[in-house]
């Protein structure tokens, strides 16, 4: 896909809004035809972006296109966990190149954690008053789930730089402002910290915008780069994403799914696996011998013999890894960190049996201890989570311990009612 000029044939940028020669005005009635077709059941535009799309698609699985944010931390709460958060090491440089913009009056800068939850919004107050119509403001939950397609919630979902441009927003409250955001990440481990976003007018939908916050993210990463320890052995972030990372000695690797896939595996066998175990761990009964060595003798190639051995497979060196941590906290009772350490479910789109199995174990013992806490905070974090929204046995644990809030009420009956209907009929 290309924009003709000329003779030449440029390339688009998927994550940019607008391409050149773009008319904002008739772009916006564009897609705001293509998102009232979306919300009326009808097939995806071709004049779409994908990454627009796709994100819809994960928006209407949670909300509804009138959906407003809600606030997940507030007063005492809010400033404790953003004074200890590692991107108030770097609010100086965010300020720094990116504070002008803010000043201006047409502008926000807003900064957000690796959930979508606000902990900084800047900017001239009567943009900040705007901008509080619709709950952007510090606290409140601007992850895909909560707010619909929005360039930081966006951002964190894809792991990348960039741009929604005003009728693109999923949620109709929003669509009359233009937002470029990009992920910040630990570069000592590859964790997503956050994202830093500035948000504005239809004007923000330009090739600059995204490059300064790219850029933005980038200073603010080689800054932490400086300042935060890098582990003295490798790390596997694998919660919450797709595909899995691997840090060491300051840089990360991106793997592919069957290569994050064997990766975990590994690390919770270090006694080591033959490659018929991690078959049947990633294919089940429908595995294939020679399938496993190649995949395995290309993640060798990837992480060296100085880390992965043979007969058995087996990783020579220790290796740290993010659901492990959460599972470490877990066994000395610190559910709250454990929450705060877990950003979703262990590689989500896994159907590996091995790794599924893996996954559940975790989820079901955070669960577990979430509800034996009978902490309102804790029930109501894991209860906003786009993993959690459905949990009927934690819902009615919240609405025991707030039985003022009439959403409580009115999301206990509602998935007792689903769940009564998807019961299989009995048979005498």
């Amino acid at each position: 896909m290309g924009v003709t000029m000329g003779q030449e044939v440029l390339p688009v940028n998927p994550w940019l809004a607008l391409t050149p020669g773009d008319d904002p005005a008739e772009r916006i009635r564009q897609v705001g035809r293509a998102h009232e077709r979306f919300l009326a059941g009808e097939p995806r535009s071709a004049t779409m972006r994908t990454v627009v799309t796709d994100s819809w698609v994960r928006s209407a699985a949670h909300i509804r296109a009138d959906a407003t944010a809600p606030i997940d931390l507030a007063d005492a709460d809010l400033e404790a966990y953003r004074s200890a958060h590692p991107l108030a090491r770097v609010m100086p440089i965010f300020r720094d190149l990116l504070g002008g913009l803010a000043e201006d009056g047409d502008h926000i800068l807003a900064v957000c954690d690796g959930h979508g939850r606000l902990l900084w919004v800047e900017g001239h107050p009567a943009t900040l008053r705007g901008a509080a119509s619709m709950n952007f403001v510090p606290g409140a939950r601007w992850d895909e789930a909560h707010a619909g397609t929005n360039a930081p919630g966006t951002a964190l979902a894809v792991d990348h730089a960039l741009q929604i441009f005003a009728t693109e927003h999923f949620s109709q409250p929003v669509q009359r402002w233009t937002c470029a955001a990009a992920p910040v990440h630990d570069p000592g481990t590859g964790r997503l910290l956050g994202a830093i976003d500035v948000t504005g007018g239809d004007h923000l939908a330009n090739p600059h915008s995204l490059a300064l916050v790219r850029a933005t993210a980038l200073a603010a990463e080689a800054y932490l780069r400086g300042v935060m320890p890098i582990p003295r052995q490798p790390r596997i972030a694998a919660l919450g994403r797709d595909d899995a990372v691997l840090a060491r000695g300051g840089r990360t690797t991106r793997l592919g799914r069957r290569h994050s896939e064997l990766l975990v595996l590994l690390t919770v066998h270090p006694e080591g696996r033959t490659g018929d175990q991690l078959g049947l761990d990633l294919y089940g009964d429908d595995v294939n011998p020679v399938t496993v060595r190649a995949e395995l003798s290309r993640l060798r190639r990837i992480l060296g013999p100085e880390l992965l051995d043979s007969r058995p497979y087996r990783l020579r060196a220790p290796v740290e890894t993010d659901f492990g941590t959460v599972s470490r906290l877990l066994d000395a009772g610190r559910t709250a960190e454990a929450l705060d350490a877990y950003p979703g479910p262990l590689l989500p789109a896994s159907d590996a049996p091995g790794v599924i199995r893996l996954r559940r174990r975790l989820d079901d013992r955070l669960r577990a201890a979430i509800l034996s806490s009978g902490e309102r905070r804790l029930l109501q974090s894991w209860l906003n989570s786009p993993w959690g929204g459905d949990d009927l046995d934690l819902w009615e644990a919240y609405a025991a311990l707030a039985p003022a809030d009439p959403l409580a009420a009115r999301r206990v009956a509602a998935l007792n009612r689903e769940y009564a209907c998807n019961v299989p009929a009995t048979w005498p």
